[in-house]
């Protein structure tokens, strides 16, 4: 791998920032902009100039002095680095509430994933569809991943089954497994796991929000 691409693949944070970019971006062309600054959406996202040059660095697009960037050509060069172009088509396991929010919400197929099926062990969800998505007997996945060379799993399942359906989906050909559950699951080296701590979220919300609520008390009394 040349050093351009490890570049790429070790600044995480700067891939964590485009899908930003590109909400920002979409917003642009709609109100028919052709030319963004790196001033401009430095100041929209709330970053340095430098830093959103870099971020945007690994699309492999380059800004004009005084000019900035073409607004079509960053967006393309966002989706085409991150994969979001041509939709990839995933299973969702576990279909809960947060299991039945993903399958319904409209951003995740406009970022490129696509949940083709859900699948879960409760009888009554069985048969049933949510939000257009067939839901299946678990017991099936593995067989289906097999003959539809799916590779992204979603793992919406409870914590005392996340282990054993990763294992599951892993066994059947997943690579890259999105995980909702507070699970630390147990991969090889080859498999890529993307873990959503949402209760982490909430802590710093919290402790914003207390902290917020502190200022606001001390400038009363001052």
């Amino acid at each position: 791998m040349d050093t351009e691409a490890v570049e790429k693949v070790v600044r995480m944070p700067s891939v964590k920032r485009l899908p930003g970019y590109l909400c920002i971006l979409r917003r642009f062309q709609m109100q028919g902009r052709e030319l963004v600054s790196t001033t401009h959406l430095a100041e929209e996202i709330g970053l340095a100039p430098i830093v959103v040059r870099k971020d945007l660095e690994i699309t492999g697009i380059t800004g004009k002095p005084k000019v900035g960037y073409p607004v079509p050509e960053l967006i393309e060069g966002i989706e085409n680095f991150l994969g979001w172009n041509n939709a990839t088509d995933a299973f969702l396991a576990g279909v809960g509430c947060l299991g039945s929010a993903l399958m319904g919400y409209q951003g995740i197929r406009n970022n490129g994933l696509n949940i083709v099926a859900g699948f879960d062990n409760d009888p009554a969800k069985i048969g049933s569809t949510v939000h257009g998505r067939s839901i299946l007997p678990l017991k099936k996945l593995p067989d289906l991943v097999r003959r539809m060379h799916v590779r992204i799993g979603i793992l919406t399942v409870p914590a005392d089954a996340a282990e054993e359906v990763a294992q599951m989906m892993i066994s059947a050909g997943i690579k890259g497994i999105w995980n909702f559950t507070t699970v630390d699951l147990k991969t090889g080296p080859d498999i890529v796991v993307q873990k959503e701590d949402l209760s982490s979220g909430l802590a710093a919300l919290s402790v914003k929000l207390k902290r917020a609520k502190e200022k606001k008390e001390e400038e009363t009394e001052s």
